[in-house]
């Protein structure tokens, strides 16, 4: 029988003022309900990554920066990844991608999903992350969760500032779908890595 799938839930802003608590929390909640995934938050603000400057991918090299190497103990422990992304000018983060780069194999054969806000959604930023989870051997689903448009106006900060439960039955068929297909993806290369042990 596989194990219930370790999943990460990576907030990829660290900005003082940022807006990802709120998505990340209600997404946490969505994830805890159900009883085939065990979740976890990690914050990017709980790891003060420096910019890759590294030899190489520890893909090729091991990392020698303390930062490095306990933020890629982190994330080997997961069999599985939620993004909380931001749009930073049709993109992810800086500190998100930074993440990404500093780690390779803690990456491979491992699903993610996403959640996604900002005007349109976050659709343009996790296009880029799919980009970047395909060069890191990484499976993304082909569901994401987007709050955006009159949506996002509603629960951010300088709009309505309402709790993400009111918009909720706009974004639950998205959640479900996404979630279902990060666990069965999450099943399906844990079984996979057993088998080629």
């Amino acid at each position: 029988m596989t194990p219930k799938p370790r999943i990460a839930l990576v907030i990829g802003s660290t900005r003082p003022t940022r807006f990802a608590d709120k998505p990340a929390q209600w997404m946490l909640k969505q994830a805890q309900a159900r009883g085939d995934l065990d979740v976890e938050i990690v914050d990017l603000r709980d790891h003060p990554l420096p910019f890759f400057d590294e030899m190489a991918s520890n893909l090729w090299m091991p990392s020698q920066n303390p930062e490095a190497l306990r933020w890629q103990e982190t994330i080997g422990r997961f069999d599985g990844y939620i993004f909380v992304v931001a749009e930073y000018n049709h993109s992810i983060t800086g500190v998100l991608k930074n993440a990404l780069d500093q780690a390779y194999k803690e990456w491979i054969r491992k699903p993610f999903t996403a959640i996604g806000y900002g005007g349109l959604g976050a659709s343009r930023a996790v296009e880029h992350l799919r980009m970047i989870g395909t060069e890191l051997q990484m499976v993304s689903t082909h569901a994401a969760v987007h709050i955006g448009g009159g949506d996002f106006m509603a629960v951010a900060p300088r709009g309505g500032n309402k709790p993400i439960e009111d918009i909720e039955a706009s974004l639950l068929p998205s959640v479900k779908m996404a979630l279902d297909e990060l666990v069965w993806w999450a099943k399906a290369t844990i079984a996979a890595k057993a088998a080629d042990v």
